[in-house]
């Protein structure tokens, strides 16, 4: 009981830690560029509101009577953003981690920080780096495929990559490294689904700063993420 509850732990201490610095680098760094997005989503919204909809709601004012075609709830700008940002990436960190800790259980056991990194490193590749070549991440008002779509495809290229990592580093065998290849390359030979449209207010180089940006704080997080991890284990449970 002792040894699952320290696998707990362990996972709360580095998802905790992981997702606070997330949150402060995306503060910093990738939040501006979503403000900067949203401002571009706004102007499109106005201008693409029919005249129909217009008269309909001037005819409404005139009758005394207004129809609510407002989005669903979302934190305010500022310090409730932030809270719930963190909130998120808190939770997010803490479920990674479990994910982290018990595959590495499975295999051996983290022996310290460095390891966790290596780990860390790898869960990078498959949860980041090989979907978002596919998938690459997006920002207000940006055409997308139908969710279920991206979302069958994205757990497809995870669960492909994460197979062939496990191939590669723990069945070394000339047939057990083909088909590693293989299920890494096969995601994007069947390709991710994609809009029928890649057209965008959003100007490109905004766009491009944006993908570079999460994928070095995404980097910095699992890198975080497993260096922490390895090091709780190390003290919480012992050598591997």
């Amino acid at each position: 009981m002792d040894y699952f509850r320290n696998i707990i732990l362990i996972a709360a201490i580095a998802g905790i830690v992981a997702g606070i610095g997330m949150t402060v680098a995306q503060h910093f760094i990738t939040v501006p560029m979503i403000l900067k997005a949203e401002v571009f989503e706004e102007q499109s919204s106005v201008a693409e509101v029919p005249a129909t909809e217009t008269a309909h709601e001037h005819g409404a004012e005139a009758t005394g009577h207004s129809h609510d075609h407002g989005e669903g709830w979302g934190p305010a700008d500022g310090a409730e953003r932030t809270f719930f940002t963190l909130l998120a990436n808190v939770v997010t960190g803490i479920g990674f981690a479990l994910l982290l800790v018990a595959a590495s259980e499975l295999l051996g056991g983290l022996s310290g920080w460095r390891q966790g990194v290596f780990w860390g490193l790898a869960g990078f590749v498959i949860f980041t780096l090989a979907p978002g070549l596919g998938l690459a991440p997006e920002l207000p008002t940006m055409p997308a495929a139908e969710l279920g779509a991206r979302q069958l495809w994205w757990v497809g290229t995870v669960v492909s990559t994460a197979a062939a990592l496990w191939l590669l580093f723990y069945v070394p065998s000339l047939p057990a490294t083909i088909l590693a290849f293989v299920l890494l390359v096969l995601p994007h030979a069947i390709g991710a689904p994609q809009p029928a449209s890649h057209e965008s207010l959003i100007p490109e180089n905004l766009h491009h700063s944006f993908v570079v940006a999460v994928v070095m704080t995404t980097l910095v997080f699992w890198g975080l993420l497993g260096g922490l991890a390895g090091y709780a284990r190390k003290h919480f449970i012992g050598h591997a």
